[in-house]
C-alpha cells in the first residue's frame, strides 16, 4: 500500500522549518535573557554584600577586601569561606546577641528570629537586620503588585488582607528582641500595606495563640477580607472555627470578596482538598518562600509550577547538588569547600541544597532546604524537602515531594482528606521499614491506605520500588485524627505562627512522639 505521507511544496517546507527555528531561537533567547538577568543581579548582590561587610569582624577575618580586589572574587570567596550550617555561624551570631556591633554585618543586630524548626528540635536564633527587614518589605510589596496578574478584580485588591502570623510582641533581651519571624515582619510592615492589614495591632500583639485565635473568630464578621495569608494548617483551623462559631456554610458568607490565599511554610497540596470545603468559589493560591533567613522566592504567575527566585534582594545564592557525593546519610555536607553552582549553572529538575549569604550576616549558610528548578525563563523553583527530611535507609531516596504527591494521590482515590502526616525510618532484624502516621477525620481502612500509598510511592520513585523488593520490607501505617498533630505541637509550645509538623522524624523525635501518643492512649 503506498505511503499516505503528507507532501509539502519545497517553499512550504522551508517556511515551516524557518518558523520552527525562529520559535526555538526565541525560546533559547528568552531562557538566556532570564538567566543573564539573574546572573547580573546575583553578581551585583555578591559585590555589594562583601563591600558592606568588609570592615566587620567576619569580613576582616576572611579578608573580604582582598577577595574584592582579586581577579576572580567569587572563586576566592569560595576558597576562603567554608560552607556552614547554624552551628558554624553560631560563634559569630552569639556575639551579636550579646550586643557586640559589626560582627558579621555592619552595626548592631536588633532582632533575632526564633525559627519554627521541627517538633522536638530547639529553636534557632537567626539575626534579622534593618537591611533584611527592608529587603523583606520590598519583596512583600512586589508580591502584592504581582497579584494583579491573577485576575481577581480590582475590588479584591482594595479589601483587607488577613495575615495569620506569630505574635508581634517580642521578647526584650535589652540588646535585642526575639520572636517569630512572621511577627517581626508584621511589626515592620510598610505603611502602605499596614492600612490594609488585619487582624490589627491589639490582636497581633497577643502572645497566647488560643486567645489570638478566639479574638479573630469573634471579630471576623466586622472585616471585609479579600486576601488571607499564612501557614495552611493554622489557616484551616481559623476558617473552621469561624464557620462553626458563626454558623456559616462557607467563609465567603461573611467575606464575599475573599479570592486569594497567600501561603507558605509547607506544601499546600495535602491541605487543599480540606481548605476548599471552606470556600464557595474558586480561589487563587499564591505560594511564597519566606524563611527566617530571608524572603527567597514568590509565585509571580497564575498556575505556575514554581516560585520566582528573588535574585536581586539582599541574598547571594549558591547551589550544591544534593547527592551522595556531597551529603552523608544524615543530610550533613561532607566537604565544606565542595564545588557549588551559581544561578546561571543550574539545571532543571535536579535537586540542590540551598546556600545563602545575606544582608543579615549569614555567610555561605546551608539553610537546610533542598530545591529544584522547574523553569529557567523565568527562574522558578519548588521546595523539594529538607536535607535531613529525606528517607534513604537503604537507598530508597524518598523525598518530601514524593511523600506529598503520594498521600495526595491516595486521598483523591479514596475521596477523603489527608492534611497531616509524618513518617519515620525503622530497622528491625536487619531489615528496614517506614512507619507512617497519617491524619484523617474520615473512616478509612488503614490496610487499604497502606497498599495504595505503597503503589503510589513505587510509581513516583523507582529507587523506592527497587528497595521494596529487597531491604525495605516493612511499611506500617497508623491513621490518627488531624487534631492529634496540632495537639502535639501545642504540647511542645509550638502553636500558631510559622510552626509546622515535621514530615520526616529522626530517631529521638520518633521516640518522643510515640511516647506522647501512648500517654494519650492513641496507639
Amino acid at each position: 500500500m503506498p505511503s499516505r505521507r503528507r507532501k509539502y511544496s519545497r517553499q512550504t517546507e522551508i517556511r515551516l522549518l524557518t518558523q520552527s527555528l525562529r520559535r526555538r531561537i526565541a525560546l533559547t533567547g528568552r531562557v538566556s535573557r532570564f538567566r543573564q538577568d539573574a546572573k547580573l543581579g546575583q553578581e551585583r548582590v555578591f559585590i555589594k554584600l562583601l563591600q558592606r561587610a568588609a570592615d566587620t569582624q567576619f569580613g576582616r577575618y576572611y579578608d573580604f577586601s582582598g577577595i574584592l580586589q582579586s581577579p576572580k572574587p567569587v572563586e576566592m570567596f569560595r576558597q576562603s569561606v567554608p560552607l556552614c550550617n547554624y552551628d558554624g555561624m553560631l560563634q559569630w551570631w552569639r556575639r551579636s546577641e550579646a550586643g557586640e556591633p559589626n560582627v558579621a554585618w555592619p552595626g548592631k543586630v536588633r532582632y533575632f528570629a526564633l525559627s519554627s524548626g521541627t517538633s522536638g528540635a530547639p529553636s534557632k536564633h537567626i539575626p534579622v537586620t534593618k537591611d533584611m527587614i527592608r529587603a523583606t518589605q520590598a519583596a512583600s510589596i512586589r508580591q502584592l503588585l504581582t497579584l494583579r496578574k491573577f485576575k481577581m478584580g480590582q475590588v479584591v485588591l482594595q479589601r483587607r488582607i488577613l495575615t495569620l502570623s506569630g505574635s508581634t510582641t517580642l521578647q526584650d533581651f535589652g540588646h535585642h528582641f526575639k520572636g517569630d519571624v512572621s511577627g517581626i515582619n508584621v511589626k515592620h510592615i510598610p505603611l502602605i500595606v499596614r492600612t490594609l492589614q488585619k487582624p490589627g495591632f491589639k490582636i497581633s500583639r497577643t502572645t497566647d495563640w488560643e486567645s489570638r485565635l478566639q479574638m479573630m473568630v469573634e471579630k471576623a464578621p466586622k472585616w471585609d477580607i479579600g486576601i488571607v495569608a499564612g501557614v495552611p494548617a493554622w489557616m484551616d483551623i481559623l476558617m473552621e472555627q469561624i464557620i462553626a462559631h458563626h454558623k456559616l456554610d462557607t467563609i465567603q458568607d461573611i467575606w464575599p470578596n475573599l479570592r486569594a490565599f497567600i501561603h507558605g511554610g509547607v506544601a499546600i497540596g495535602p491541605y487543599k482538598r480540606k481548605l476548599e470545603q471552606h470556600f464557595n468559589r474558586k480561589m487563587a493560591y499564591v505560594e511564597t518562600y519566606l524563611a527566617s533567613e530571608g524572603f527567597i522566592a514568590l509565585q509571580t504567575r497564575p498556575h505556575a509550577e514554581g516560585m520566582e527566585l528573588l535574585h536581586s534582594n539582599g541574598i547571594y545564592y549558591e547551589f550544591l547538588p544534593f547527592n551522595e557525593e556531597n551529603f552523608d546519610s544524615d543530610g550533613q555536607v561532607k566537604d565544606l569547600h565542595a564545588r557549588t553552582l551559581d544561578i546561571h549553572e543550574v539545571e532543571i529538575g535536579k535537586p540542590y541544597a540551598l546556600i545563602m549569604s545575606t544582608c543579615s550576616g549569614a555567610w555561605r549558610y546551608l539553610i537546610g532546604d533542598v530545591i529544584r528548578f522547574v523553569s529557567l525563563a523565568p527562574v522558578e523553583l519548588i521546595i523539594d524537602g529538607r536535607t535531613k527530611h529525606f528517607l534513604s535507609l537503604c537507598g530508597e531516596h524518598l523525598s518530601v515531594d514524593n511523600m506529598n504527591h503520594g498521600t495526595e494521590a491516595v486521598a483523591q482515590k479514596l475521596g477523603i482528606n489527608f492534611s497531616e502526616y509524618t513518617v519515620a525510618g525503622l530497622q528491625r532484624e536487619g531489615r528496614f521499614g517506614h512507619h507512617w502516621f497519617i491524619g484523617c477525620d474520615s473512616k478509612v481502612n488503614k490496610v487499604e491506605v497502606q497498599k495504595l500509598l505503597d503503589i503510589e510511592l513505587k510509581r513516583l520513585n523507582d529507587d523506592y520500588g527497587v528497595e521494596r523488593l529487597h531491604a525495605l520490607k516493612h511499611m506500617i501505617v497508623n491513621i490518627l485524627p488531624n487534631h492529634v498533630f496540632i495537639d502535639y505541637l501545642e504540647f511542645l509550645g509550638k502553636a500558631g505562627g510559622q510552626s509546622k509538623f515535621p514530615r520526616v522524624m529522626k530517631k529521638q523525635q520518633y521516640e518522643d512522639w510515640i511516647a506522647w501518643l501512648k500517654s494519650q492512649e492513641l496507639i
